[in-house]
């Protein structure tokens, strides 16, 4: 799958020393704002490999990007402290990479979990975000959402195979999911596992399923609107699947009426989380980039 490569690997040491990953598309480009890719949950840098190729290759305006592997996912090493798989760990280890790399100001782009730690991020040091897109993610988790997420990954039945993993998948998500092709399963096997001596294995430390499993969704999750309303100066792309169960109408709603710079796409034919690489979405994003980084220019 990734036969065009165009990426190197970044390895550099966490706060407290756990020795994390990222890709690195586009090296060389330097100018415009990079662009700093945050996954969901479970999920790696993969899941950003055509999007990131559009973006530091197909534009006219070629960027930077860098897409990270949070401590136990991909190519970072899995933390015997479970309790450091947290939201404010893990915002802690990307201002880490960001200051390995030297960047002191970036557009973040966040699927899911990696738009809660921007949420973070913007209460840790808001200076580096000039620019943010939340992919299927806002200050409200809707419980029913959490409660898929718990389903699928108490009962991922391992598959060995690409086929296998493809109609588990598709077993799981294909009702929220009808506007993907074969293709698009496809990438997502390639992005979700890894390949061993003895098939497929997802590609995430096992205990992050503990964890998820032990969320108690009788009780109301609290909301993220206050750290929200801190971004109100910083330009930022709403994009929510039609079918999501984890970020509501609703919310979305709210989120325009808080904030004055926000754009909004809703993606027919997918849920939670959509992906960034189909449709019209890299060429949206990279619109959304440029315009604001045109309007930084001329305040």
């Amino acid at each position: 799958m990734a036969s065009e490569q165009n990426f190197s690997d970044f390895f550099y040491s966490a706060p407290d020393g756990l020795k994390l990953h990222a890709r690195i598309y586009g090296e060389a480009n330097s100018g415009p704002w990079p662009v700093v890719c945050l996954p969901g949950l479970t999920r790696n840098a993969r899941d950003f490999h055509e999007l990131a190729l559009y973006l530091s290759t197909h534009t006219a305006t070629p960027r930077k990007v860098i897409a990270f592997d949070y401590r136990g996912r991909g190519q970072s090493t899995y933390d015997p402290d479970v309790k450091k798989y947290n939201v404010g760990v893990e915002a802690g280890d990307i201002l880490a990479g960001l200051t390995a790399l030297n960047i002191e100001e970036a557009a973040f782009i966040g699927t899911s979990r990696g738009g809660l730690i921007i949420h973070v991020l913007g209460m840790m040091r808001s200076s580096v975000l000039k620019a943010i897109a939340f992919n299927d993610i806002g200050p409200v988790i809707e419980t029913a959402g959490l409660a898929h997420i718990q389903s699928y990954l108490e009962r991922d039945p391992a598959p060995k195979t690409r086929p296998q993993a493809i109609a588990a998948q598709r077993s799981v998500h294909g009702e929220d999911f009808p506007a993907l092709a074969g293709a698009d399963w496809d990438r997502m096997i390639w992005a979700l596992y890894r390949e061993t001596d003895d098939g497929l294995m997802p590609d995430f430390d096992p205990k992050l399923v503990d964890i998820v499993a032990s969320l108690d969704l009788t009780q109301k999750l609290p909301d993220l609107w206050p750290q929200f309303e801190a971004l109100a100066a910083i330009p930022l792309l709403a994009i929510r699947g039609a079918n999501s169960r984890l970020l509501s109408i609703d919310t979305l709603k709210q989120m325009r009426e808080r904030h004055s710079m926000m754009e909004a796409i809703t993606v027919e034919g997918q849920g939670h989380a959509p992906f960034l690489e189909t449709g019209s979405l890299p060429g949206d994003i990279a619109a959304f980039l440029d315009q604001a980084e045109r309007k930084n220019i001329l305040k």
